[in-house]
């Protein structure tokens, strides 16, 4: 296939799976799963990161932020306000200006608050970040987003860890149609399908961790989504067959002998 590179706020990428650095039984685990991937970015959970301990281990120290790019994220925030403060601490930390914003709702379903994800989006955008944003499946939500500065729509498939697999493939679909942003399937993928699925209807990429962190083995199941996710992107640019209520032979029936 020719170049099928993607942008996000000037950053060009060519793999269209992000991988997440949760979950994992350690750093080395994780930077052999991210390499079978052949993911270029991977998602940090800011306010986990060692800060206090030099003595321990460090993300940096396995996944090179020199060839990988790293996407500080706001996990464990209930508030545009932690968030925001959250990404402040990041862009001090490492000058990171394209970051994931993320705010729950609430801790059972850890849905995003909406109302708060769109203030915090505001705000950072206005202070010169470059947030992608993960969003309900809601395609008058997602416009509102791109309207407020977000630079690429992170809509959940299914509850985040839940691996589900896409549950609304309707609202997914409306919702690539109307962006003029990357749209990227954000929670929910379970295995390999799931991601293809996310593909063939024209996301510009998926984002997971737990699907690859708790398989029974992560490395294979980073080298299996890598493939889906390519599998999904090469059948979305072909253009699938229409469906149809009947059968339709592969040979013609006419001027059978």
């Amino acid at each position: 296939m020719t170049d099928d590179s993607w942008t996000v706020a000037d950053h060009i990428f060519s793999s269209r799976l992000i991988v997440g650095t949760g979950k994992y039984k350690d750093f080395a685990e994780n930077a052999a799963a991210v390499e079978a991937s052949g993911a270029e970015i991977v998602t940090v959970a800011v306010r986990r990161v060692n800060v206090s301990d030099p003595s321990a281990p460090m993300l940096t120290d396995f996944i090179d932020p020199k060839k990988i790019t790293y996407l500080p994220n706001t996990a464990g925030c209930f508030t545009g306000d932690e968030a925001i403060r959250t990404l402040r601490l990041a862009r001090e930390a490492g000058g990171w200006d394209l970051v994931k914003l993320e705010v729950l709702g609430e801790a059972k379903t850890l849905y995003p608050d909406m109302v708060e994800t769109l203030r915090a989006t505001e705000i950072l955008a206005k202070e010169g970040f470059k947030p992608m944003v993960y969003c309900v499946d809601d395609p008058i939500a997602a416009k509102r987003l791109e309207d407020a500065g977000a630079v690429a729509i992170m809509p959940l498939g299914a509850p985040i860890g839940s691996g589900l697999g896409i549950q609304n493939q309707v609202t997914i679909r409306l919702i690539v149609e109307g962006a003029n942003v990357p749209v990227l399937v954000d929670a929910g993928v379970g295995t390999a399908s799931d991601a293809a699925i996310a593909m063939e209807l024209g996301c510009d990429g998926v984002l997971m961790n737990t699907a690859i962190a708790e398989a029974s083995d992560p490395v294979r199941m980073a080298t299996a989504m890598k493939l889906s996710v390519e599998a999904g992107r090469h059948a979305y640019l072909a253009g699938r067959m229409g469906r149809r209520r009947y059968a339709d032979p592969s040979s013609p029936l006419a001027g059978l002998i």
